[in-house]
């Protein structure tokens, strides 16, 4: 069973990781690109919004992957050829969408995030990426549904390799400033794309069967596909609420340096949370095969090695951040003059840094298990849950203790998902009960 796991979790790691790496490493050339803090706060609201409008598309992901892992587990690969084509479908009316729709919900979210214009020049720069990575989308979430971790790891590497590069090669070449870092991003997001239907065709020619369009569009199918993704498109709307109202309250703060230093301080936690989703993926992809396969036996002792992996990835981040936190900080800072007084001001918070990893380590891993058992009312009501709580402790101390408050309700809001759906699925008798 540990292989299992590993085999999925370890090129999810190493695919997750790269994520958190190129914004480290995005805000890192940010940084160096002018006057660092506010440079790097521009980033982060550009960068806030497309998480935004991703993450608010990442259902297609979860949504195919369960389903496509419990058609998988059954054998049944007529539905799981239909799932593709049903996912990368709806990818690309979205991400067409997101096109026609760019000026109004461009310049809604530059209101709604205080952006400047160096906001807006990143923003409709790198909105031409947004149809590649939501099929990219639809594309990995099928490759863990079909128990591959390989093909979005390859994938993964190849986008953010090229996006370092090309954001070196347009900011400190061209002197194009952030807009750089949003073209390189485009280039990269439909290269990849390009790169993932590729691959697919070469190591899937035998599992795909003959497209049925009556079954992409039967209306049974279509009712369950929306109805799991309806609950994860709330979920996840959730998520980005969280998300992109820490860095609009980090950008209303007292200075330029408090908003740069939670940029920074999230992008830590960012690292783990990448981390720690490679089991996450892990039990997503194998809770759905070891339901469909009707083997609960594998079930159980897949979840309780999936816990013990998650629980010691959280202890890794902690001794990294606890030994090396001002180095972490160092990378994103180009003017060193501003050095002293980001470590100063980085020093007051980075307790939340590393108390979070163990608050959010098993919410993580309770997420993939209820996304692999699709359980997706579970997963929404315990967001919408924890998402009240957040904003609940957010203004009810923020006048007291100010930027702590914000740290505080983002590391209850963690915690708190993880405990509501363990005892919403019946301390996860429910998930057992579809194995049986």
């Amino acid at each position: 069973m540990n292989r299992e796991i590993f085999r999925i979790a370890i090129p999810n790691i190493i695919s997750s990781i790269t994520v958190p790496l190129m914004g480290i490493f995005s805000t890192a050339i940010a940084g160096h690109a002018g006057d660092s803090a506010a440079t790097i706060g521009a980033l982060a609201i550009g960068v806030s919004i497309f998480n935004f409008i991703y993450w608010n598309c990442s259902f297609i992901r979860m949504g195919t992957s369960g389903m496509t892992a419990q058609a998988f587990g059954a054998g049944d690969f007529r539905t799981t050829t239909a799932m593709l084509v049903r996912a990368v479908g709806i990818s690309a009316v979205l991400g067409v969408a997101m096109l026609l729709l760019q000026y109004p919900l461009g310049e809604l979210s530059l209101w709604m995030m205080n952006g400047s214009q160096m906001v807006s020049d990143y923003f409709y720069a790198r909105i031409w990426a947004v149809p590649a990575g939501i099929m990219l989308f639809g594309l990995n979430g099928w490759f863990t549904g079909m128990q591959n971790a390989v093909i979005p790891m390859c994938t993964s590497i190849f986008i953010n390799i090229l996006h370092v590069l090309l954001s070196l090669w347009f900011v400190f070449g061209y002197d194009m400033g952030i807009v750089g870092i949003a073209y390189a991003s485009v280039v990269a997001q439909w290269s990849g794309m390009l790169l993932s239907l590729a691959l697919l065709l070469i190591y899937f020619r035998g599992t795909l069967q003959r497209v049925d369009i009556a079954q992409v569009l039967d209306m049974r199918e279509l009712k369950e596909f929306f109805a799991v993704n309806g609950d994860i498109i709330v979920r996840t709307f959730c998520i980005v609420a969280v998300y992109t109202f820490f860095t609009a309250a980090s950008a209303r703060m007292e200075s330029d340096i408090v908003l740069a230093v939670n940029t920074m301080l999230l992008q830590l936690f960012t690292l783990f949370s990448y981390m720690n989703d490679g089991f996450a993926y892990a039990a997503e992809a194998l809770t759905g095969r070891f339901i469909g396969a009707k083997d609960e036996s594998s079930l159980r002792h897949c979840i309780k090695l999936c816990v013990v992996w998650s629980l010691g990835t959280a202890f890794v981040a902690i001794a990294l951040y606890v030994g090396w936190w001002e180095n972490l900080i160092g990378m994103f800072v180009g003017d060193k003059t501003q050095l002293p007084q980001i470590l100063d001001v980085a020093r007051q918070y980075i307790g939340w840094v590393i108390a979070i990893p163990m608050a959010a380590a098993l919410p993580f891993l309770m997420d993939g298990i209820m996304v692999g058992a699709t359980l997706t009312r579970i997963l929404r009501n315990s967001m919408l849950l924890s998402t009240a709580a957040y904003f609940a402790i957010y203004y009810a101390l923020q006048p007291i203790i100010g930027n702590d408050a914000l740290w505080l309700a983002f590391t209850a809001y963690m915690a708190l998902r993880g405990v509501a759906q363990y005892f919403m699925s019946s301390r996860l008798g429910m998930v057992y009960a579809k194995s049986r």
